[in-house]
């Protein structure tokens, strides 16, 4: 441990770095090399002094990181999210709209539900600041400390939530109603519906039930938002919230204490599926009941059923988890069997009452590896508008080929046991309902999944027409519209064999390229698209502009022209459109600047509704304006020897002397998926870098190829390869850097990072030793063997053909390569 108030010294050719760095997560691994080489500078320029932290102590380090996540703790809870724009329909009242939306209160960081009022009129003259109001009385919406169950515990995990109370919701625009999970239950209100808008704050409903374990993932049924469904221990059920009736649907868990004997699930995104693909639920509401000649209607479920009964069981212990000495995971290795995975469906049969009659599960008549060959993952799923059809977003194992599919109600029949009824079942239903496929596409680097497809209502029975996005025709993520032919398949499955490949593959009439360039159209972690089908625009956030920055855009899609950018430049930001596309909601910063959230009311001429311009209209959250004691770092950019420009951010130390070399860190991501440099405001997420900086630390970050938004070719560099090329971008950028800078000691150079920043921290000590004496690596992969198969396998390809790449990229099965002297520190608190 260094002593209290040291100054840091090289002597005898040994060197030191403070761990100025966040203790506050598990597993910290350590790695410092016990040698540094002498620093032999140049003859023909004056030798600089090496400038030394002063060094802290656990106690003082750890009172320094609690002052500064003061100001992290205080952003974070004035950021609202989860906008939903309702319309006032009152001709005559001053409100045009409502916007709902999640937000934590002032008082303490629980996210709870808050509205403002959107004036019809503004004085230009003045800004206005919408007023939060809440929308929920006070009720408990947090559970105590620990008291989450294993399955939240995982979900939160999975999601990245931090915060407490509301973490989401649903809504009903026809009805107004709001639903949504707090605490232990799950409970519903109504505003903006036929019964008018609250002025105060209203008490939530419970649904009540008689399930013992706690219920996830409730959503509204869109054709009846009385109907409810939500998962029980990997089952679905049903719940009617005005008359309190409730029903469990499926019945494949049994809640067996025994994990080996209780391995299927309904309604419920596995493991890989959640983590590496971003999809955390398991079932689908149809948006159109299908009325009876008795006047009934059929409600619809469309759903997943997984079978892990392969798939490994390992057993973890956490500290987290205080109660249990151990937890047990289904977790599918790089190599080994994933789940098995079929699509079901259920119908609801609801009498003109609303009362439930029965019922009916269903499943499909052929079995799904044989209707969807080669499909290893159900990326996305959903249903068309009018409720016609299913549709599922489908990959391969190795992630390279994109299915888009239709699937008819029809193409499942009745659960039978018996035989014989359930071969009639199957005659009954015409050789001409088989699946559709109305897209497919192939990439010899990897398909990135993402949430941008939008389904046109079908204007002609044989015709289907969608907006997706694809990186696999020009290497970069633009706007399609497509137009496929329904078209009948030749496979008859009366008359007996398998279908071919391409029996299902439906012709394409038409591919409209909505967008193009070298840049790209974003569609994940909340960025999507909004269709306006009346004035035929599409609105996206993209990169046009610069990589660095992210923007709102609108264009045609219908005759793509010039795209139009409506959000200002020098900022980066996240929008929310109105459903009606006549107001739009940012949330920006840049690198000087902390976050604000404003609304934009989008206009256009008479004569040209194409023609889009925003005006400023409110501000929903204004700037904190500049933290105390934060510098905000230079971004800067060269030209690398692989040809790409790189970009990087320089902290630079806050009391800079003339004279003086510094010591520095690099901080370090690296991995797919992630951008870090980027003219966003840092000093919330990041802000420990500035504080490094303050102690006297030169910071530098640098995405190395294999970062995103920059392009698949980009992206792909590492395939086959993780861990083989990205320490080199990052000491060609310490290099450029120490070309313009002369105050960066190069002899001097510590890295940290997490997960797969933690990774390369350890592969930076292995293969460039000479210029890296510190590794704080934290949370590290080591060994890609026992990583997941939809991620590694995704870059990796399976360890069976890429022996070589598994062990180049693997740190425990090259732990020789690392310095001889090294000392292991392991922190867990």
């Amino acid at each position: 441990m260094w002593k209290r108030s040291e100054p840091m010294k090289i002597q005898s050719g040994k060197c030191n770095m403070a761990a100025a760095m966040e203790t506050e997560q598990l597993g910290v691994e350590i790695f410092e090399t016990a040698e540094c080489e002498e620093n032999i500078e140049s003859q023909d320029r004056p030798k600089l002094e090496p400038f030394y932290v002063e060094r802290y102590s656990w106690s003082q380090l750890k009172k320094l990181l609690a002052d500064t996540r003061k100001y992290h703790g205080y952003m974070m809870a004035k950021a609202p999210h989860d906008f939903m724009f309702v319309k006032r329909n009152d001709p005559d009242g001053p409100h045009s709209d409502r916007i709902y939306y999640l937000a934590m209160s002032g008082e303490n960081r629980e996210n709870t539900l808050f509205y403002s009022e959107i004036p019809k009129t503004i004085n230009r003259a003045a800004v206005l600041m919408l007023s939060w109001k809440p929308l929920l009385d006070l009720f408990q919406a947090t559970l105590d400390y620990g008291m989450y169950s294993r399955e939240e515990e995982l979900l939160r995990e999975r999601k990245r939530i931090g915060t407490v109370g509301i973490a989401s919701y649903d809504y009903h625009q026809g009805s107004g109603t709001f639903l949504f999970q707090a605490g232990s239950g799950i409970y519903h209100v109504k505003d903006g519906g036929p019964q008018g808008f609250t002025q105060q704050p209203l008490r939530p409903n419970l649904v009540e039930t008689s399930c013992p374990n706690i219920r996830m993932d409730p959503k509204l049924c869109p054709a009846d938002p009385d109907w409810i469904a939500f998962i029980h221990s990997n089952d679905i059920w049903i719940s009617n919230i005005v008359t309190r009736e409730e029903r469990r649907l499926t019945y494949v868990h049994n809640e067996l204490a025994n994990m080996e004997e209780d391995p299927r699930s309904a309604g419920v995104a596995t493991f890989v599926l959640q983590e590496e693909f971003d999809r955390y639920s398991g079932y689908w509401w149809c948006p159109e009941a299908e009325t009876t000649p008795s006047g009934s209607k059929i409600l619809r479920i469309l759903y997943e059923e997984n079978d892990e009964s392969e798939v490994e069981i390992i057993h973890v212990t956490s500290p987290m988890l205080e109660t249990r000495r151990a937890d047990s995971f289904r977790y599918p290795k790089t190599g080994t069997a994933n789940p098995k995975v079929t699509f079901k469906m259920s119908e609801i049969l609801i009498d003109a009452e609303g009362r439930l009659i029965d019922v009916i599960d269903k499943e499909l008549i052929q079995p799904f590896e044989i209707l969807f060959e080669g499909v290893e993952y159900i990326a996305r799923a959903g249903w068309t508008p009018e409720g016609k059809y299913a549709w599922a977003i489908l990959l391969d194992r190795s992630q390279t080929r994109l299915q888009i599919v239709l699937i008819s109600p029809e193409l499942f029949i009745p659960v039978e046991d018996d035989a014989m009824e359930r071969q009639r079942l199957i005659e009954s239903v015409p050789d001409s309902v088989t699946p559709l496929i109305i897209y497919e596409e192939t990439t010899d680097i990897w398909i990135n999944i993402h949430d941008i497809f939008h389904v046109f209502p079908q204007s002609h029975e044989d015709e289907i027409e969608f907006i997706f996005a694809s990186e696999c025709k020009t290497g970069f993520r633009h706007l399609y519209k497509i137009t496929s032919i329904l078209k009948e398949s030749k496979y008859k499955r009366s008359s007996g064999g398998l279908p071919a490949p391409s029996d299902f593959k439906c012709p394409v009439k038409e591919e409209i390229a909505v967008t193009s360039g070298e840049w790209e159209v974003l569609g994940r972690h909340g960025s999507n698209i909004q269709v306006d089908e009346v004035r035929k625009l599409v609105y996206f956030e993209g990169t046009k502009d610069s990589p660095l920055e992210h923007h709102l855009y609108v264009v045609s899609y219908v005759n793509p022209g010039e795209v139009t950018r409506l959000t200002d430049r020098g900022y980066s930001h996240s929008c929310c459109i109105s459903r009606h596309c006549d107001f739009f909601i940012s949330k920006y910063s840049n690198q000087k600047n902390p976050h604000c959230v404003s609304l934009y009311k989008l206009s256009s001429p008479e004569d040209d509704p194409t023609c889009k311009t925003k005006e400023f209209w409110a501000t929903i959250l204004d700037s904190a304006g500049p933290l105390p004691d934060y510098t905000p770092p230079e971004i800067f950019s060269f030209e690398s020897t692989t040809g790409f420009t790189l970009y990087g951010m320089l902290y630079k130390p806050h009391d800079l002397q003339p004279g003086k070399k510094y010591p520095t860190v690099l901080f370090i991501y690296g991995g797919p998926q992630v951008q870090l440099v980027n003219n966003r405001f840092k000093g919330i997420k990041y802000f420990r870098l500035n504080t490094l900086a303050s102690l006297g630390y030169v910071v530098v970050v640098i995405d190395n190829r294999g970062s995103c938004h920059r392009g698949l070719k980009f992206e792909g560099a590492f395939k086959y390869k993780m861990g083989q090329i990205e320490i080199d971008d990052q000491v060609e950028g310490l290099q450029y850097l120490a070309s313009q800078y002369d105050f960066i000691d190069l002899d001097r150079v510590g890295i940290h990072g997490w997960s797969y920043g933690g990774y390369l921290s350890l592969m930076a000590l292995m293969q460039r030793s000479d210029i890296f004496r510190v590794a704080i690596a934290g949370a590290p992969v080591t060994l890609w063997i026992f990583y997941d198969t939809g991620y590694t396998e995704r870059y990796m390809g399976h360890p069976d053909q890429n022996e070589q790449g598994y062990y180049l990229g693997s740190v425990a099965m090259q732990a020789e390569k690392f310095p001889s002297e090294s000392i292991l520190r392991r922190d867990t608190a």
